[in-house]
């Protein structure tokens, strides 16, 4: 299902999603705010011609740039508009018939050397059939005066955008008596000799006058709230205003929630080169697939005709060598690239805006959530948080935090506040998982921080390449990436201090939390000294990285809005791994992790935390102040989850395989949702089968969890290929790795200049 002619469908098309709520066919709609109008239309000049509901429709235009005009003036008189600061002048024409008055102020803008109007639109009917009582004359007549204006405007389409509102329809039980001519009947008469009358004179001309035919769909399903039966609500004429700035201001802003007109981006350079490389990658693969077939087949038993007995082949099966695996994976990766480009670049599928309802985001939770408890399967081990129950606990919640995106949820803050917890969640596993592995193994070799800075940071390099986004646009991978180098630079600096070494000399234990404390302070300098943060960050080629839209003010957000959570996770597993070793807490199968007494009070206490904390977030009616407070009381939420979850026996011991299979994917299903499960950069919603929402969101639902699971088995035997063991081999690849990172910002450089 191809998007066509966005523009056109925005014009034409679309439904209502809830009472207010606008959604064109086929594309997404941007919510113009006064800026952002006032830098579109910056010397600009727009003139709408017509009658009173043009008037509306002017007056709705210009509260987009300045919220604070009133409707106030000569009804029947022309109104004009400026807004000096952007040179911006906007003019209501009053000429509530289409007859030769009208014609001659058009014909004026086509002569000589005046100033043409960069925006007009036009529309009247309802006063001819009101004056000349709905006669079939005034309609005959209409046809003559619009035949006559038609190719005046088609010669002012040629360097300005000419709209021609259609006539909406009027809900005739509410009209007054000196308006009972005007019915509906009438309304699509002149609307058909209109479109008919435009289309047949704009086929002989390149130039076409848009027909503005959505504001009668809108009207059909609010004319009811209508005060006199003729004039739209308020909210149906601020509908037709915004799509208006639409469908001017997108191709000039070009912002990411508004795929409606907007025309495909070129492909850049490094695209181009992706590409090729892609496109080789296959090429390649398909040659040594042909020649391992055809020596497979050489090499076939074979019957020997003069003894008659069967001899058996030197090789059974061919081996599969690095290159075939190394282009075998590049093969798989470049075709589902392309489907990510197709999904989220290309204008080839459609999009549209995001609506919450609770239901649509209360009932896949409660569905997922039983789907989780039906898998049930005893764990391996009964650790606290062993690796059945982490990938659980990261699988679901990452399908929580998929809910929560496709649905929209973030307009609603108390549900806005708990998945900030899941997102601490994460980060604190990080701060966890991380420690541990450095305090009990005492591995700080190269190998190791290769390997999780591989399988981390690829699928999200190989995306800024073929989507053309900045490496900070997928602003959780950054945020874990140096996360983990904190970790290891805190645990692997002088004195490196492990468990090994501290299971000698309890001193130890003090030294390591001495660092702990360095950290926290360094933390605590840097979240409120955003000068200090954004000079670490801003020297070249770190910039690069972290900068979105020309500064690193959202890394710096991003980065503050949970400093505190890895740090927990931290000393979280210090404290579980110094308790474990002094055997002060009971992990076998069924035992609580505590004496009775101990485990019933600390659970108690759990329960209490969770709820009042779940209270507290239900409560929030500032999200500012809330954000304050989050990075310093979500690790109680997150502390309670994990007694809960550990201190009984029996708990402990099982774990969801559902929620488990999703939690060994979570990063990749993260970030291949921005593109092929969401739309325009995660704004909206990919819609790859128009008019069944469920079975569209089945379908991409079914696609995009199989690419996720694939993206990481390519990453992991790249992993293995890319990152090896031996460390002679491993610095060749680093100094590979090194080259192409070099070479992308090369060829970035070039984009940029290029660009500007």
């Amino acid at each position: 299902f191809k998007g066509g002619d966005t523009c056109e469908y925005l014009l034409s098309s679309g439904r209502f999603l809830g009472e207010k709520v606008w959604q064109p066919h086929s594309c997404m709609m941007h919510k113009y705010k006064n800026s952002e109008a006032k830098n579109c239309l910056v010397d600009k000049h727009i003139v709408f011609i017509g009658d009173s509901r043009i008037r509306q429709l002017f007056y709705s235009f210009i509260k987009l740039i300045n919220p604070q005009v009133k409707e106030e003036g000569n009804k029947h008189g022309n109104i004009p508009f400026e807004d000096k600061s952007a040179s911006i002048k906007v003019d209501f024409l009053w000429y509530p018939e289409v007859n030769g008055s009208m014609r001659q102020r058009i014909k004026s803008w086509t002569e000589g050397s005046v100033a043409k109007p960069h925006i007009i639109v036009v529309g009247a009917a309802t006063w001819s059939i009101k004056i000349h009582n709905g006669s079939n004359e005034a309609l005959t007549q209409y046809k003559i005066n619009i035949t006559s204006i038609a190719p005046l405007l088609e010669k002012l389409a040629k360097s300005s955008d000419v709209y021609w509102v259609l006539q909406d329809p009027v809900y005739e039980d509410m009209l007054s008596d000196s308006r009972k001519m005007i019915t509906n009947e009438k309304i699509d008469a002149y609307n058909e000799a209109a479109v008919r009358i435009l289309n047949s004179s704009s086929r002989n001309s390149k130039a076409k006058v848009k027909v503005f035919s959505v504001s009668k769909l809108i009207a059909q399903e609010t004319i009811m709230k209508s005060a006199d039966g003729l004039h739209l609500p308020e909210s149906s004429r601020d509908t037709n205003a915004m799509i208006l700035m639409n469908v001017y201001c997108n191709k000039i802003m070009k912002p990411i929630d508004g795929s409606c007109c907007q025309p495909e981006p070129p492909l850049t350079l490094i695209q181009k080169l992706a590409f090729c490389f892609f496109t080789l990658s296959i090429i390649g693969y398909l040659i040594i697939n042909l020649i391992h077939r055809n020596n497979f087949r050489k090499n076939k038993s074979c019957t020997d005709l003069e003894s008659g007995e069967e001899k058996k082949p030197a090789i059974s099966t061919p081996n599969v060598s690095t290159l075939e695996m190394l282009l075998q994976s590049f093969c798989k990766l470049g075709l589902i690239m392309t489907y990510f480009y197709l999904c989220d670049r290309a204008n080839l599928f459609m999009k549209e805006n995001k609506f919450y309802t609770h239901s649509s985001f209360f009932i896949p939770i409660v569905y997922i959530l039983v789907l989780g408890v039906f898998y049930t399967e005893n764990t391996k081990e009964t650790k606290v948080l062993n690796r059945e129950q982490t990938d659980e606990w990261k699988g679901w919640m990452q399908l929580v935090i998929l809910i929560y995106h496709i649905s929209g949820a973030s307009t609603f803050l108390p549900v806005y506040m708990h998945i900030r917890v899941l997102v601490a969640a994460y980060l604190f596993q990080t701060g966890y998982g991380h420690f541990s592995y450095f305090w009990i193994k005492g591995d700080f070799g190269v190998y190791r921080v290769c390997q999780v800075l591989f399988r981390l940071n690829f699928l999200v390099v190989v995306l800024c390449i073929v989507m053309d986004r900045p490496y900070q646009f997928y602003y959780f991978v950054p945020l874990v990436t140096v996360w983990f180098m904190i970790i290891y630079g805190t645990l692997a600096i002088w004195p490196q201090i492990v468990q090994k070494k501290a299971n000698g000399n309890c001193l130890w234990h003090f030294g390591l939390l001495l660092k702990l404390i360095c950290l926290l302070m360094c933390i605590y300098f840097l979240s409120y000294s955003q000068g200090a943060f954004e000079k670490v960050f801003s020297f070249w080629p770190l910039s690069k990285c972290f900068e979105l839209n020309g500064n690193v003010y959202e890394w710096w957000f991003r980065w503050k809005l949970d400093r505190y959570v890895v740090f927990h996770g931290m000393l979280f597993a210090f404290i579980y791994l110094a308790l474990q070793k002094r055997q002060m807490i009971s992990e076998g199968k069924g035992d609580p992790l505590f004496s009775n007494r101990v485990s019933n009070v600390l659970l108690f206490i759990s329960i209490v935390s969770f709820l009042t904390y779940s209270i507290w977030a239900s409560s929030c009616k500032n999200k500012t102040e809330c954000n304050e407070l989050h990075p310093s009381v979500s690790v109680v939420q997150i502390l309670a989850f994990i007694l809960i979850r550990n201190i009984p026996g029996y708990v402990r011991s099982v774990y969801s395989s559902f929620f488990a299979w999703f939690g060994k994917i979570s990063l990749e299903l993260f970030i291949c949702q921005y593109h092929i499960w969401l739309a325009a950069d995660t704004k909206g919603i990919l819609v790859l089968i128009p008019g069944y929402p469920m079975f569209n969101v089945l379908v991409s639902t079914f696609i995009f969890v199989c690419v996720a699971h694939e993206i990481s088995q390519i990453t992991n035997d790249l992993a293995q290929i890319v990152v090896p063991k031996d460390n002679s081999t491993l610095l060749k690849r680093l100094l590979c790795i090194a080259g192409f990172f070099c070479g992308l910002l090369l060829f970035s450089a070039m984009q940029d200049q290029s660009r500007h």
